[in-house]
């Protein structure tokens, strides 16, 4: 695996995230997804495939306990580009089972019951977006959280026997949000509210001045690498 992903690495080195985008989609035809999470640095991604008619799969995760502003944010998206984005729901039954034997914010009780919500809610929706495909495109960005500094642009996924690649991961915010201000990119109107890292509405807070970039999700959580399961090793 590590051959290939240096074959990959060799293929975009010293390309933009256009550039190697592209590259990728025609050197893994139809095995290249994206995950979109709507906020800012996704939609500058969905901004570069969708612009320029590449063959990548965009698809996000809709919890069930999305923000309002999350789902105008696609509808937006959906209209200007004209262009689908596939939405993947948890699997209905444990959704039901959870919310019927725990209640509807169990995750605020324990740090277990709220990764057990992100694994329905997410990680498993996830895994089988991700299924039979090669390469998995994020919008992380290495500034985004302390566990993300050295984090390569390209990686092995173990969990989810995926290729990863960030195209994006040494902008800045202001890099960023000059994209989107330059090409006039729809966006969530929560960043304007403080809303950094924008998740389900009842984990997702404003963050205050001189706080960390991930301090408003999960926020009563006491530990240093807050992360739903989506990007484990």
């Amino acid at each position: 695996m590590q051959n290939k992903i240096n074959k990959i690495q060799e293929l975009i080195k010293d390309r933009s995230p256009e550039e190697s985008l592209t590259l990728l989609a025609k050197e893994f035809s139809g095995k290249v997804v994206f995950s979109t999470s709507l906020g800012y640095e996704d939609q500058v991604i969905t901004h570069f495939i969708f612009s320029n008619n590449l063959p990548i799969e965009i698809f996000t995760l809709d919890t069930g306990r999305l923000f309002n502003e999350t789902y105008s944010v696609l509808t937006s998206t959906l209209e200007r580009y004209k262009k689908p984005i596939k939405v993947m729901y948890p699997q209905t039954n444990e959704l039901e089972k959870l919310v019927t034997t725990k209640g509807p914010n169990s995750f605020y009780e324990s740090l277990d019951n709220r990764k057990e919500c992100c694994y329905i809610r997410k990680v498993e929706p996830l895994k089988r977006a991700l299924k039979g495909n090669e390469i998995w495109i994020t919008g992380i960005r290495a500034d985004q959280s302390g566990n993300r500094q050295d984090m390569p642009a390209l990686e092995w996924d173990e969990s989810n026997q995926i290729i990863k690649f960030h195209p994006i991961l040494n902008w800045s915010l202001t890099e960023v949000k000059n994209y989107i201000k330059k090409n006039n990119i729809p966006y969530n109107t929560l960043h304007d509210k403080g809303f950094v890292s924008i998740g389900c509405a009842p984990c997702t807070r404003a963050i205050k001045d001189g706080e960390d970039f991930r301090a408003g999700r999960w926020w009563w959580e006491q530990n240093d690498k807050k992360e739903c399961g989506l990007h484990s090793k």
